[in-house]
């Protein structure tokens, strides 16, 4: 098994004992009742931004009809779903691995899905989605993919997962910025907006230092204790001085700490109507597409972060992969079924790992907090991005020592690694960099004369991979377009 070397714990764990150490397995991997709490609530302030998020993405489109999502009703349904689903795996998975609306998902049906027909039947489309994947973990067939892929491909995966996180981190504190195409430049990023201004960016970069300098000296909760010193500073700031924008989210003390929850979107979906919407072969395109990013986004996230925490068994392989992949599925189908779009597992759970958790008893932590949100969200939320992002730039660093396993002197294996670690984060996508890598590696042995080396499983997946990438030009010849 390979031993994880990114806790920040302390001393050896004492055994406690009890029935919550014997059903979630707590001494026996290594953790305690402190890291697991704490890491719940570094996973959840890392990830609670979706609840504002998930109903700027869904809330801004319109459908069809011209028919927009309620935003507070969708808040309400993110939490919802995120909460009961965030406790189902952290007590039938038992890994610490948090559930919301993904996003990348949430843009598909908004920006491609919803135009095309109503909320109710893009919705739908999700429930489908998430059956068609619930079915693929009964027949043994998703499980069986992640099975064949080769331990330097998931090492890969884990590396690139760690270069994305931290480039999202950059990325929602404003570290790091998209240049307009109206400066007519060859550079597609930069540094903040030219320069780092402003007190956010402050926030920001004193919260990587503290991080850091926190991990360094391996103090206990040192990813939490710099989200909720760098919160305070931000209050702080905010109070005294002038501040135009922090982000999504603003340390604004809430002069009403609790708000009602408007479930009003719960089973607005239908499944048979988008059939009547458009025709049945971009039905079928649309549900894979769906199925393929949620389908890779999750194996990614589930390997890279069970990776890093140490779980991985002997032959590299996630315990329990059954029962997650298949909770994951039921994820996406009440996803839909709330109206929320598909809820899957979260690559920040990553932060979580990074302050020690190693069972799903972290889950019941986020959970918890996440259910709290539905009537405390002004309160949950006013950790600005800028405090909550220093964490996942340290949990991609700590997921990035997984790169020293890797066979560098092996084109055959080593290229494919490369392009699966590169093309996460340059295209801000983990099922991008899954298919790049898949599709150079069987390419590759091919062209060295060992094709039967491959699994057959990893084939199909390339080939799938390929219509995936190739989807433009397909529609275009189908006349989809």
């Amino acid at each position: 098994m390979q031993t994880s070397t990114t806790s920040p714990a302390g001393a050896p764990p004492t055994r406690t004992g009890g029935a919550f150490d014997r059903f979630f397995r707590i001494s026996e991997r290594g953790s305690t009742y402190g890291r697991e709490i704490r890491g719940g609530f570094a996973t959840f302030f890392t990830m609670a931004y979706i609840l504002v998020l998930n109903p700027i993405i869904l809330g801004s489109a319109k459908d069809k009809f011209g028919e927009q999502l309620d935003a507070t009703q969708l808040a309400t349904a993110t939490a919802l779903v995120a909460a009961v689903m965030t406790l189902i795996m952290g007590v039938g998975g038992n890994l610490p691995l948090a559930l919301a609306a993904g996003l990348g998902i949430n843009a598909i049906v908004a920006v491609q899905v919803a135009p095309l027909m109503s909320w109710d039947d893009a919705m739908g489309l999700i429930v489908i989605e998430g059956v068609l994947i619930s079915i693929l973990v009964l027949t043994g067939l998703r499980e069986a993919i992640m099975h064949a892929i080769p331990q330097p491909l998931k090492q890969a995966i884990s590396v690139g997962i760690g270069l994305f996180i931290a480039l999202i981190g950059f990325v929602d504190a404003g570290f790091v910025t998209r240049i307009p195409d109206a400066a007519k430049t060859t550079v597609p990023v930069q540094l903040g907006t030219g320069t780092l201004t402003g007190w956010p960016m402050l926030v920001f970069c004193l919260g990587v230092l503290l991080t850091v300098v926190l991990l360094t000296r391996k103090v206990n909760g040192a990813i939490l204790i710099s989200i909720a010193l760098m919160t305070v500073v931000a209050v702080v700031i905010n109070q005294l001085a002038t501040v135009k924008n922090w982000g999504l989210t603003s340390p604004d003390l809430p002069s009403n700490p609790v708000a009602a929850p408007d479930f009003g979107l719960l089973g607005k979906f239908d499944v048979m109507g988008a059939f009547g919407q458009v025709s049945i072969l971009t039905v079928v395109l649309l549900i894979f597409t769906l199925i393929l990013s949620d389908f890779f986004d999750t194996m990614g996230t589930v390997v890279g972060v069970t990776a890093e925490a140490g779980l991985l068994d002997e032959r590299g392989q996630v315990p329990g992969l059954g029962r997650v992949l298949l909770i994951d599925g039921a994820a996406a189908v009440a996803g839909g079924a709330s109206a929320s779009s598909s809820a899957t597992t979260y690559i920040e759970s990553a932060a979580g790992v990074g302050e020690g958790a190693r069972t799903g008893f972290a889950n019941l932590i986020t959970g918890g907090l996440f259910a709290l949100a539905l009537f405390l969200t002004p309160v949950l939320t006013i950790v600005p991005l800028q405090a909550a992002s220093p964490a996942l730039v340290a949990v991609g660093f700590l997921m990035m020592t997984q790169v020293k396993h890797i066979d560098w002197e092996r084109y055959e294996i080593a290229i494919p690694a490369f392009l699966t670690i590169a093309v996460m984060p340059f295209t801000y996508s983990i099922t991008n960099g899954i298919g790049a890598g898949f599709i150079a590696y069987v390419v590759i042995k091919a062209a060295m004369g060992k094709a039967r080396e491959v699994h057959w499983l990893l084939w199909g997946t390339a080939l799938l991979f390929l219509v995936y990438f190739a989807i433009d030009p397909l529609e275009q010849l189908l006349g989809i377009k």
